[in-house]
């Protein structure tokens, strides 16, 4: 006769252990502690005589041990031993536990590290380490929802990181297709997301004023911090290089010889080897730079982390610090400065866009030669540092 809830509520111990039967292979075992133990007896192929423990009462009701025994049926006459089909299943829930979004972040990371600048790969784990390690790092990727994804990306969309949310948003994507691709997630919920967040209009550099670029330079003369960060202030007009080209400079890259500093392609946006004459100036600012870091692989190491080069945010919150409001003047502003004022001298547009290591117009070009037109934009050059001198005091003139 089966069993009733009653009958199973009042099932008490004895001096051994002792077994109710319910149907179909069903039974309670009462065990002499008092635990009371659902367990299903089943045949494989073979006539092997087996057991599966379904869970304990009362957490596991009646009820609730027929329905799972009626499950384990199905798998008994498909001749699948549930008692191994289950730990197949823990063994599977374990590893994509152990999966999870940063594991494998980490891991897509790492596959694309030889690829990337070391400025791409410390933005990348930066980015995901502050915005989403947070919210689902620890979760299995498999589990990550587009709701959650999303959640992280209009937070930073509040912030106004906009642009940074675009591209979290690429790498998220990325980093799921990555786990599909190696079985550890069914799909991108990211894709979903594209168009969610919408860019901003870009904000194209400006031409500086010259009341602006008397002010910048006065400012900088006058600056107080660490000397290396005030020589990359006064370096940034005058060479008018991305930003991060400077800051990321290396001592093995200058020939004092021949005034010239050369950057490697890896290090360039263009992926292009791009030289940049010294002109007096430049030369003494490096100079006054190299006594200070000269010992070190790095121009501009970090003041607080000297293995490491000095920080975007460091030379933004000193150009804040001259008194200038966030933005208000970037690095790019210095590069659209020198391209207008070049344009407007007469240079020939090869020599400038060369000297701005923009893209090659011509994508026939088989071979880019970052020493090409050197003798022109030496004078340019020089032309133009006697233009950016014209806005600098007397009494700066003596810190460059």
């Amino acid at each position: 006769m089966s069993l009733t809830d009653v009958k199973v509520r009042n099932a008490r111990p004895s001096g051994k252990t002792i077994k109710l039967s319910d149907s179909d292979g069903l039974y309670l075992e009462v065990r002499t502690t008092g635990a009371k133990i659902w367990r299903y007896r089943f045949y494989l192929p073979g006539g092997k005589d087996s057991r599966y423990t379904i869970g304990e009462y009362p957490a596991v009701s009646l009820s609730d041990a027929r329905a799972e025994r009626d499950r384990v049926r199905a798998l008994v006459r498909r001749g699948i031993n549930p008692t191994a089909a289950r730990r197949l299943d823990n063994e599977q829930a374990q590893a994509e536990a152990a999966n999870t979004f940063k594991t494998v972040a980490v891991e897509w990371i790492e596959k694309k590290r030889e690829n990337w600048t070391p400025g791409t790969t410390q933005q990348v784990e930066s980015f995901l380490a502050i915005n989403c390690y947070p919210a689902f790092g620890d979760k299995p990727i498999r589990d990550v929802t587009a709701h959650e994804i999303l959640a992280v990306l209009r937070e930073m969309e509040r912030r106004g990181s906009v642009s940074s949310a675009l591209k979290v948003r690429q790498w998220c994507s990325a980093i799921f297709c990555y786990a599909v691709s190696t079985l550890r997630a069914e799909s991108d919920p990211a894709a979903a997301l594209k168009g969610a967040i919408i860019p901003r209009k870009a904000e194209n550099s400006r031409c500086l004023t010259h009341d602006e670029l008397r002010k910048y330079f006065a400012a900088a003369g006058a600056y107080t911090g660490h000397p290396q960060t005030k020589i990359c202030l006064m370096l940034l007009p005058f060479v008018f290089v991305r930003q991060g080209e400077l800051r990321r400079g290396r001592w093995q890259e200058m020939d004092w010889d021949n005034n010239l500093w050369t950057i490697p392609a890896e290090r360039m946006k263009m992926k292009r080897p791009h030289s940049v004459p010294l002109t007096p100036i430049t030369r003494k600012l490096f100079e006054k730079l190299h006594a200070l870091t000269g010992a070190r692989e790095l121009m501009f190491p970090g003041i607080k982390k000297p293995l490491e080069p000095l920080s975007d945010s460091t030379v933004n919150r000193a150009i804040e610090y001259l008194g200038f409001p966030s933005k208000q003047i970037t690095s790019h502003d210095f590069r659209a400065t020198a391209s207008t004022t070049l344009y407007e001298a007469g240079f020939r547009r090869e020599v400038i866009e060369k000297q701005l290591a923009h893209a090659e117009s011509n994508r026939v070009v088989a071979a880019y030669n970052h020493a090409e037109y050197l003798p022109e934009r030496r004078e340019m050059m020089s032309f133009y540092e006697g233009w950016l001198t014209g806005f600098i005091l007397a009494s700066v003139a003596p810190d460059i």
